[in-house]
């Protein structure tokens, strides 16, 4: 039995995530499909807008995406903190620009009075959607059956479009978070289907490099804020330019004639975050084959997978209560 989404993530240990989604049917996602010669390449920009556009209603940002051919790849992070923070109009605002809400969440938006039952209703609706907003399985269902549904009509068809439930890694600690990251920016790259990070079409390193050029940081990814401190502020713990040049290198050392570069300058990221550069390669092009499940520091893995087993013991407990 497959386990429950739920109880595979422990925020209390990470709150990075990579997720995969594949496409079960053979016609492509994306791109062109070399047997009835015809080209979806327009889909690849439908999954950037829908995905960009949920990190706005979310509680939850995006900080790597690729789009492939007939799968993507995103790196979230779940900001809790913010869900928590919101208040109760807040939270019925950005769930309507999702859904329709139940006919409560409609009144209140609408300034209806409510007496004291409909409003227990109202505030255990929206406890739920607090949660929701701030949980990457209704993050990662909201896009797929989005973009299920409009492949579909465009194939006149009906079905399955994506393979089952997407995947998920935890990543535990700064190593396996920055490994991650320049694993799915160089996705495109390792496809030979761009040749620079700033010709690889719908990923998050070309937006980045793109707002880069104007001394910016794109809105709707999240925020490089430098390396870890004690007042550190919300965004990912690096440096913007050292990781531009992290992924740069990494993709050259994929190159035959430039194999030995990694090994020969050691960038300072990779000395904080204690990775051996001839460790690096295999970590950023084999990402999923060298990691099937969470990925970090033996430490952190023990504790992310306790966390996980409270969870389960606790689920567990409240199910025979239920039952009797």
């Amino acid at each position: 039995m497959a386990t429950a989404r739920k109880r595979q993530v422990s925020l209390v240990d990470t709150k990075y995530y990579h997720c995969i989604s594949r496409c079960v049917r053979r016609a492509f996602l994306c791109g062109d499909d070399t047997v009835t010669g015809k080209s979806y390449e327009h889909r690849r920009q439908w999954v950037e807008d829908k995905l960009l556009a949920l990190a706005k209603v979310f509680c939850i940002d995006v900080c790597a995406y690729a789009v492939m051919s007939n799968h993507t790849h995103i790196v979230l992070y779940v900001d809790d903190k913010k869900a928590n923070r919101l208040n109760d109009k807040a939270i019925l605002i950005r769930w309507h620009k999702l859904f329709k809400g139940t006919l409560l969440t409609q009144k209140y938006l609408q300034g209806d009075k409510l007496d004291k039952a409909q409003q227990f209703f109202l505030n255990r609706t929206i406890a739920d959607y607090r949660t929701r907003l701030a949980d990457i399985s209704w993050f990662m269902r909201v896009l797929n059956e989005d973009i299920a549904r409009k492949a579909n009509k465009e194939d006149n068809c009906t079905g399955r479009f994506w393979e089952g439930r997407f995947k998920s890694q935890a990543l535990l600690d700064e190593a396996a978070l920055a490994a991650c990251m320049a694993y799915v920016d160089l996705n495109p790259i390792r496809a030979k289907m761009a040749k620079t990070p700033e010709d690889s079409a719908h990923t998050s390193v070309q937006k980045r490099i793109r707002a880069a050029k104007d001394a910016k940081q794109p809105k709707q990814l999240a925020r490089f804020a430098g390396s870890p401190r004690k007042h550190m502020p919300k965004g990912l713990p690096f440096e913007l330019k050292s990781y531009l040049e992290l992924v740069e290198l990494t993709g050259r050392c994929m190159r035959e004639d430039k194999r030995g570069h990694i090994e020969q300058r050691t960038l300072p990221i990779l000395e904080r975050l204690s990775i051996a550069p001839e460790n690096w390669l295999k970590l950023t092009t084999q990402f999923t084959k060298v990691f099937k499940g969470a990925v970090g520091r033996t430490n952190k893995l023990d504790d992310y997978y306790t966390h996980l087993e409270v969870k389960r013991r606790t689920s567990f407990s409240q199910c025979e209560k239920l039952l009797g």
